[in-house]
């Protein structure tokens, strides 16, 4: 599937032109297309995907939640504020460039961007996470903060729009679809860190997670430190996808998708279901990037709209194809 995504484009290149690109045998456009372009899009789908599906399988497992996902916490509301914050008040928005395009094209920094997201989702989950502390990290608890804390900084982000110029929101909005355009090489390696240390630390507590799967008092009774394997590993899964999020924008549904395929597929056993969630987060991202590019007539359509066509019958699916009064 990554040859597949990475052989197609926009750009008028045939499957021969791709080969020969790839050994720097074509003209030097192919080549900066194929290497500066889509070579870093295919490796960000492939982490990034990954990262995202982890992520929900994960808090799935400790929130007890099969609805679960990286946005259950409002990390992806959070950094939509941070991005926007960025965007519009200081490059493009009513304290710096006004209506003028040129001067927002001169002022935008989209690493500063990424950070201000970055920033605000770790504030994000830091608070829930001290919240939840009043409560033993309950997963009833985790959820509703969540949603609590999610609400906020969606109003905080539509009272800032609110008061945007017309290029400044705009470019806001732009930000707002989860792009994997705009990935390069150095974005990609510090997802890859973030995700593989993340991935690390979750298959060396597969044990304890299948042990969490028949509630928290096994758990404890097979010598599993409840409340702190929680806190790690809600924190984990929500700094992977601050971290993806801050770079891409938003990708839904690749964290419910993924895991229930899986689960279906191979059981709940987590010593084989987190490699193989990843593997299916990979695979979905570059099918997804793949149509998104095959559809875009020119232009390549954002890929978080294409993992939202994909997940929400699949959402739909899940909450009807359960039985009445069926037992877990």
């Amino acid at each position: 599937m990554a040859v597949i995504c990475m052989f197609t484009g926009s750009a008028n290149m045939g499957f021969v032109e791709c080969v020969k690109a790839l050994f720097f045998k074509s003209s030097s456009a192919n080549i900066r297309i194929l290497y500066n372009i889509r070579i870093p899009r295919v490796l960000a789908a492939i982490i990034a995907g990954a990262g995202l599906a982890i992520a929900g399988l994960i808090m799935q497992t400790n929130l007890n939640n099969a609805m679960a996902s990286p946005s259950t916490l409002g990390v992806s509301n959070a950094a939509v504020f941070g991005a926007n914050l960025s965007i519009i008040a200081f490059a493009g928005g009513f304290l710096d460039t006004g209506h003028n395009v040129v001067n927002y094209a001169s002022s935008a920094n989209p690493y500063a961007t990424s950070l201000m997201a970055f920033i605000f989702s770790i504030i994000s989950i830091l608070l829930i996470l001290s919240l939840c502390q009043l409560r033993s990290f309950s997963p009833n608890v985790v959820v509703l903060a969540g949603i609590a804390i999610g609400s906020i900084w969606t109003a905080a982000t539509t009272i800032l729009q609110f008061y945007a110029t017309d290029v400044g929101i705009s470019a806001a909005v732009i930000w707002n679809f989860g792009d994997l355009g705009r990935a390069t090489y150095k974005t990609d390696l510090i997802m890859f860190v973030v995700v593989f240390i993340g991935l690390i630390i979750f298959i060396l507590n597969a044990w304890k997670y299948n042990a969490l799967l028949s509630g928290d008092a096994s758990a404890l009774s097979m010598g599993v430190d409840v409340k702190r394997l929680r806190f790690i590993s809600l924190f984990m899964a929500s700094l992977i996808t601050a971290v993806c999020v801050s770079y891409l924008g938003i990708i839904g549904f690749v964290g419910i998708i993924c895991p229930h395929v899986i689960k279906k597929l191979m059981g709940q056993d987590h010593r084989f279901s987190i490699v193989s969630t990843a593997l299916m987060g990979s695979l979905l991202l570059l099918f997804a990037d793949t149509l998104s590019r095959s559809m875009g007539s020119g232009s390549a359509l954002p890929v978080g709209a294409i993992t939202s066509l994909l997940g929400a019958p699949f959402f739909l699916m899940i909450i009807f194809s359960r039985k009445a009064g069926k037992k877990c």
